[in-house]
This record gives C-alpha cells, sequence and structure tokens, in this order.
C-alpha cells in the first residue's frame, strides 16, 4: 500500500496537495513524483491512509449480535456503500448546495434544476460561493429555484464567502458541532446536516431520527402498527450505536419494499 506524505493544503478548494513518499517509491526521484489531490473529508491519517467509510465485517456482526431482528434484514437489504457515493465527490459547498436544490423534489426535477444552475457559469462545474454572489437573483430563480430555495443558497455562499461559515475543516469536527454550524445557514436544518454527515463525510454513527423513512422501516422492521415518534426511534437506536447510520440505510431499504 502505497505511503502519501503531506505537502500542503489548500484551503480554498478544501483539499490536501500530497505525494507518494519516498519510503514507498525509493527509485523515483522527488521532481519526478506525481501530485494526488485528496479532499479534506476523506480524513487521511497521518499515516496517509485513508480511513475506511464502510463498516466491517465484524462490526456487522456484532450488530446483528446486538439486534437479530436488524441482523436478518442486513441479509435482505443491499450492503451498506462506500461513502460518498459517486454524485457527492466534489467540493463541501457543492454538496450543501445541491442537498439545498434537491429538498422536497422528485428527483427527475431536481438534477434538471441542478443542470440549470451548474450552466449558469462557463465553468465545467457548479458554481462557487463566490460566483454565486455574482449572478443576478432572476437567474437563479429563472433556473428553477424557488424563492426560499434562493435565499437559502445565496445565505450559504454569504456565510461561506465572508468566512462566517468554514467548510475546509469541518471533516476534523465532532458531529454535533457540524450539525450546529450548518444549520445557521437559512433553509438548512437538522436532516440536512445530517444527510450531509453520512452521506458526504461517512459518519456511521448518526440516526436521523426525524425521517419518515427511518420511522417507516423501523415500523416495518418490530412490526408496528404506527410509526415511533423521533424520541422513540431515538431510544430504540441506542441498541445500534456506533452504527446508526447503518442501521438508517437498511430501514430506508426495508420501505422499497412492498409492506405485506
Amino acid at each position: 500500500e502505497t505511503i502519501y506524505t503531506y505537502t500542503k493544503y489548500d484551503l480554498e478548494d478544501e483539499r490536501y496537495l500530497a505525494r507518494p513518499s519516498l519510503r514507498a517509491l525509493p527509485c523515483l526521484p522527488a521532481p519526478e513524483c506525481l501530485w494526488t489531490t485528496y479532499s479534506l473529508e476523506s480524513e487521511i491519517e497521518i499515516a496517509g491512509r485513508a480511513k475506511p467509510r464502510v463498516p466491517t465485517p465484524a462490526q456487522l456482526e456484532e450488530l446483528a449480535k446486538h439486534d437479530p431482528l436488524l441482523g436478518a434484514a442486513i441479509k435482505r437489504v443491499p450492503p451498506f456503500p462506500t461513502m460518498p457515493p459517486p454524485n457527492l465527490k466534489g467540493s463541501h459547498f457543492h454538496t450543501i448546495a445541491r442537498s439545498i436544490v434537491y429538498q422536497q423534489l422528485a428527483t427527475a426535477a431536481a438534477r434538471t434544476i441542478h443542470g440549470r444552475v451548474r450552466d449558469l457559469t462557463p465553468d465545467k462545474g457548479f458554481p462557487t460561493a463566490a460566483q454565486i454572489l455574482d449572478l443576478p437573483e432572476e437567474s437563479l430563480r429563472g433556473a428553477g429555484l424557488s424563492r426560499a430555495k434562493t435565499k437559502a443558497i445565496l445565505d450559504l455562499s454569504t456565510k461561506v464567502e465572508s468566512g462566517e461559515l468554514r467548510l475546509g475543516g469541518l471533516g476534523r469536527l465532532a458531529d454535533d458541532e457540524i450539525v450546529r454550524r450548518l444549520t445557521t445557514v437559512w433553509g438548512i436544518g437538522e436532516w440536512t446536516a445530517q444527510m450531509f454527515l453520512i452521506f458526504k463525510l461517512g459518519r456511521l454513527d448518526v440516526m436521523p431520527s426525524k425521517d419518515l423513512g427511518v420511522q417507516e422501516g423501523l415500523r416495518r422492521l418490530d412490526g408496528l402498527v404506527e410509526r415511533p415518534n423521533p424520541d422513540e426511534l431515538l431510544a430504540r437506536a441506542e441498541l445500534w450505536r456506533p452504527l446508526r447510520s447503518v442501521a438508517s440505510w437498511v430501514l430506508w431499504r426495508l420501505t422499497d419494499t412492498v409492506d405485506t
């Protein structure tokens, strides 16, 4: 396994610039080492190896022992995927802005609007915070964003550009602190911040107790008549620590099946 040596950190682009260690490649002169880009959220360890973002077989076995019902369900649903998925490998800013665009919309409609916003600037990718602020508000509305979503993306961009919300170091913070910081943005609530933790940062112990899909999944798992409320779900989820994100994934997938 190749060892990487940190060289510098690019705060603006939220990434590390690193190159293979000469200990790993002794025959390769330093000037010929190719630079490799790593996003901050990959949480590279001091030794240079990325931490795993999927549960180990031993962890899943332990989870199944703690909750046999959930353990049986794990075998029936697709495995918990490596995070982040391919569509969330951009910057933190883009991921959060994308979540705002996708809120309460069918996937196809949200994808269309997201593409229109991306096309508002000549660059290939999604606009940066600075580029968003340079756009007329009418352009964002014309791309299909509602008034509320336009306000949210502009507030996000303003806080990022002013330094009030620093995205560069989020990956090193505790879950609760990340939620606190993200929810200072108008239009971003606890659920959106929790989705960022799970799907962008790959945090394995997040429980979105207010998510209706997770509540419905637990209703099906436990054979309940009614969906549990958030407090009941949180109490039940104590059994799943430190893999509550994995349990959430299983509960979501249970809602994909026909309820008998």
